[in-house]
């Protein structure tokens, strides 16, 4: 006939809380992060994309490697042929171009 004052306490607290309440902080954290973190790689991609897919022959590149050097022949859709020194020449992938300079402009220490 006496309630423990222990049930009479948790029969108050319940699920009361509304759903979309609970899952407004997670639905604020994914907005953030696709702004500051998602939204930006996307466009960083989009115009490395445009840079390693307008590359020519006589263009100067500088590889992720740090190798700079004037691209001598397109290869195919996936590799180019650059000129790194006099009659040397190697091929490189496009993914790994990650600077184009314009046509005529000198290597560094290049006098």
């Amino acid at each position: 006939m006496f309630i423990s004052p222990a049930f009479a306490q948790g029969a108050i607290g319940g699920a009361e809380g509304n759903f979309l309440l609970n899952i407004m902080p997670f639905l604020l954290i994914f907005v953030i992060m696709y702004f500051l973190v998602i939204r930006p790689q996307q466009k960083r991609l989009k115009s490395h994309r445009e840079m390693v897919g307008g590359v020519r022959r006589g263009d100067t590149i500088v590889t992720s490697g740090g190798l700079i050097g004037k691209i001598t022949k397109v290869v195919d859709e996936t590799e180019v042929e650059v000129q790194i020194a006099d009659n040397v020449r190697v091929r490189v992938a496009r993914a790994m171009i990650n600077e184009v300079r314009a046509k005529g402009e000198p290597v560094a220490n290049d006098a």
